[in-house]
């Protein structure tokens, strides 16, 4: 998440996601795990954050604006990534690859 973890709006945003999931069936410690990073929009932390989740072998990873598609575009290329509140996707990509 490009939002700092105490953000109202950030939290609403996960729990709009959770929810979601919830109602096609998809339950947090059933049949689904989420690991979040808050990044605040730090290209550093995003890095980082990448690293981590990229480490945890998930099957997907949504990330929340383009400092995190960013590092996450550099890190890994057999993981899909799905991507949400990402300004102009393709020419971040070609200026990132």
């Amino acid at each position: 998440m490009a939002y700092a973890e105490t953000d109202p709006e950030a939290q609403a945003r996960i729990g709009a996601v959770r929810q979601g999931l919830r109602e096609v069936g998809w339950t947090e410690g059933h049949n689904l795990r989420m690991e979040i990073r808050w990044g605040t929009g730090d290209p550093d932390r995003a890095r980082t954050s990448a690293t981590e989740l990229i480490s945890l072998a998930p099957d997907v990873i949504v990330a929340h604006g383009t400092p995190a598609l960013g590092a996450l575009h550099r890190a890994t290329r057999t993981i899909p990534v799905v991507f949400v509140s990402v300004i102009d996707p393709v020419g971040a990509r070609s200026s990132q690859a």
